[in-house]
C-alpha cells in the first residue's frame, strides 16, 4: 500500500504517516461508541497513544482510566491493554508502535476508505474471524476469557 493510505480497522480511520525513526505512527478516528480490540498484549511492540480530540477509555493491565484531548498513556511491550470510545462524540488520536512494523497488521485487516461501505466492512464477523485466528502472527497476543 501506498503511503498515507487511509484505512478502516474494526471501525476505526487510520491514516499512516511516514517516519524515519524506528516506530509506526497512525492517526486514527474513531466514532462515538466504538469498541476498541480484544484485551491483549504485544511482546516486541511498545505503544503510545495521544488524544487529540475526545476522550478515550483505556484498560491497562486491569487498570481502566480515561485519556482526554492533549493526554496520553504508554504501554510498554508484555502488557496487557484495549481501548473503546464510551462517549458521544468522536474521538481523534495518535497511535505509535516501537519498533516499526506493526503497521503490517493495520495493512494486512484494513478496508480503503474508497471501497464501498468500506466501515461495514471493517466490522464483518468475517473479517473480525480473520483477525482472531491471525493476530499471533502480528505481535497481539490476544487475552482468553476467563
Amino acid at each position: 500500500m501506498e503511503n498515507n493510505t487511509t484505512l478502516w480497522i474494526l471501525g476505526h480511520k487510520l491514516k499512516k504517516h511516514q517516519t524515519t525513526g524506528n516506530f509506526d505512527m497512525v492517526v486514527f478516528e474513531t466514532p462515538a461508541g466504538v469498541q476498541g480490540p480484544p484485551s491483549h498484549s504485544h511482546e516486541t511492540y511498545q505503544e503510545t497513544f495521544l488524544i487529540l480530540e475526545g476522550e478515550m477509555e483505556f484498560m491497562v493491565n486491569g487498570k481502566t482510566s480515561t485519556c482526554r484531548a492533549g493526554e496520553s498513556i504508554d504501554v510498554p511491550s508484555g502488557t496487557l491493554h484495549t481501548f473503546n470510545n464510551t462517549s458521544d462524540k468522536a474521538c481523534k488520536w495518535v497511535n505509535i508502535h516501537s519498533p516499526k512494523g506493526f503497521y503490517s497488521f493495520f495493512e494486512r485487516f484494513g478496508v480503503p476508505v474508497e471501497e464501498t461501505n468500506s466501515l461495514a466492512k471493517s466490522v464483518h464477523p468475517d473479517l473480525i474471524q480473520k483477525v482472531l485466528a491471525e493476530a499471533e502472527t502480528y505481535d497481539m497476543c490476544i487475552a482468553v476469557p476467563s
